[in-house]
């Protein structure tokens, strides 16, 4: 017999198919509120430590804090969140109106000699967007160390870090239908909701739709229709005002003894997953409409990752405007240790050695020297226009508020769209005002009055770092929204005393790239 504390979870190969029932569904969400299951409350319940503990797989220092507590937010801890073996009776006292013959229903939980185990996990996670902080429930399978062994390749992940990151970068202004493509557990869909008339979520594996609609009842989101299929053939012939997709894009040798886990691995060869979803995106989006998606792109053959992607974008049948962010770079060891980990295999195990050999094989065979992880931004222009974006960058550096990405990145395309429309004459005469998150620090040798080095840094967004000389810092440093910004070019030339329209022809691309980026913003008096 096990203790309060509960034992792992079995592993099954195929674990049984959870089951969308929605009165269930709904009834279980009152137990979990009653109980005061969320994120806040967990944390306080095992403390800070454990908490992080458990964002990196180690469920024991939560277990020891909770001790013998059999109150029901102790309870559904360690049998939903840390999936650990609970009495029956700690269980039917937790969930007063779904019992555990809802948590069966659903396909979530079974019953073995007065214990109930767990086929699941239903895990709070915070969120930040323009709207302000929020909270949801999202049900997945169980993680490897719940199962205490590698995972099965049919499993549905739960909100991982990149679906995170993904969730915060839509674009988030109001709009009419989004498809969520390569739904897993569905939180891209729910995000979506929250800005969004209707949403459409498709995956290929009929268990991650499952998944998806307990947490689209768990959570009270409606008007959001699952299908089935790969990629865009659920949506044949239909287009929509936005696209998200956190698709399988991780590159899997095509090699027996290498497991195709099916959350992210698509069964092509290399990065051929995000090429088709970037050519087959533009048929799908609306005039004006957007995608974001993440993605891993090979240094190929001397062909930087970047460029690769590219001629992915120019290839596409609709040409599209096009943001490419590459996050990070890893090498071909760096990238095959990193997903043979994820999957669950030990490192020192000779599965891992062999399964190391394997990936670099692949890698050799292709020419591949490096993979870039990161995401990309489509967009089909309005009728009749033309694409006038075309941004492919490195940003290793760590982000502030990731959660409010999708704000600037919206705020980063309103402000190229109104500057495409600008000619310089009328940069020179707008009005200008320093974004409230810029500092500026200045570098001085020991003894020297001049800094040899002035920085713009920027507090949110991508939390970028502009070197500035001295025109353009003090250019800067004038933008208080009261003068125009030819004036004050004027009057900077004059105290440098260098040539007005030299200055001038100097630092207007500047201040086109500082007010996309966010560093400076534009008097609305002053917009097209």
């Amino acid at each position: 017999m096990t203790d309060l504390r509960g034992r792992s979870a079995r592993h099954d190969d195929e674990p049984a198919a959870p089951t969308p029932d929605q009165d269930t569904c709904r009834a279980l969400a009152a137990d979990l509120r009653a109980a005061g299951f969320g994120a806040d409350n967990l944390r306080a319940t095992w403390g800070v430590p454990a908490d992080e503990a458990v964002g990196r797989g180690l469920r024991e220092p939560a277990l020891r804090a909770l001790g013998e507590r059999t109150d029901p937010l102790a309870t559904l801890g360690r049998l939903l969140v840390l999936g650990r073996t609970q009495p029956a009776v700690a269980v039917a006292a937790a969930l007063p109106q779904a019992g555990i013959a809802g948590l069966e229903r659903l396909g979530l939980a079974s019953t073995e000699d007065g214990y109930v185990v767990p086929r699941a996990v239903i895990r709070p996670q915070a969120f930040v967007d323009r709207d302000g902080e929020g909270e949801w429930w999202l049900a997945s399978d169980l993680d490897e160390v719940a199962l205490g062994s590698t995972l099965p390749v049919g499993h549905v992940l739960g909100a991982g870090g990149a679906s995170l990151f993904l969730a915060g970068l839509h674009i988030d202004s109001p709009t009419g239908r989004v498809l969520d493509l390569g739904t897993g557990c569905g939180v891209q869909a729910i995000r979506a909701r929250r800005y969004a008339s209707e949403v459409v979520a498709t995956d290929i594996s009929p268990r991650a739709r499952q998944f998806a609609e307990i947490n689209m009842v768990l959570n009270d989101v409606r008007s959001v229709s699952t299908r089935e299929g790969n990629l865009f053939d659920p949506v044949r012939g239909e287009r929509f005002d936005r696209i998200v997709s956190n698709p399988p894009f991780v590159i899997t040798p095509r090699i027996d003894g290498v497991p195709a886990y099916e959350y992210r691995d698509a069964g092509l060869v290399g990065d051929a997953l995000v090429e088709s979803v970037v050519t087959g995106a533009g048929e799908h989006l609306e005039p004006g409409g957007v995608a974001v998606l993440l993605g891993n792109w090979e240094t190929r053959g001397g062909q930087e990752g970047l460029e690769r992607v590219r001629t992915w974008v120019d290839s596409s049948p609709v040409a599209l405007d096009a943001w490419v962010v590459e996050r990070d770079t890893l090498d071909p060891v760096q990238y095959a240790e990193f997903w043979i980990r994820d999957g669950g295999t030990l490192p020192g195990t000779p599965e891992y050695a062999e399964m190391v050999e394997n990936w670099l094989e692949d890698f050799t065979r292709r020419a591949v020297t490096a993979v870039g992880l990161g995401f990309i931004l489509l967009r089909r222009p309005a009728d009749g226009a033309h694409p006038t974006l075309a941004r492919y960058e490195r940003l290793p550096q760590p982000l502030t508020r990731e959660g409010t990405l999708g704000t600037h990145l919206t705020e980063a395309l309103s402000a190229h769209d109104r500057l495409t429309g600008m000619d310089d004459d009328a940069l020179a005469a707008a009005v200008l005002a320093v974004a409230p998150d810029v500092t500026e620090a200045r570098h001085h040798m020991p003894g020297s009055p001049d800094p040899q080095v002035i920085e713009l840094r920027q507090g949110s967004g991508f939390a970028r770092t502009v070197t500035a000389d001295t025109g353009l810092a003090a250019l800067v440093g004038a933008c208080d929204g009261e003068l125009p910004v030819g004036p004050l070019i004027a009057a900077i030339a004059g105290l440098l005393e260098v040539d007005a329209d030299e200055l001038r022809a100097e630092l207007l691309p500047r201040v086109r790239e500082l007010l996309v980026d966010g560093f400076l913003t534009l008097r609305e008096t002053d917009l097209p």
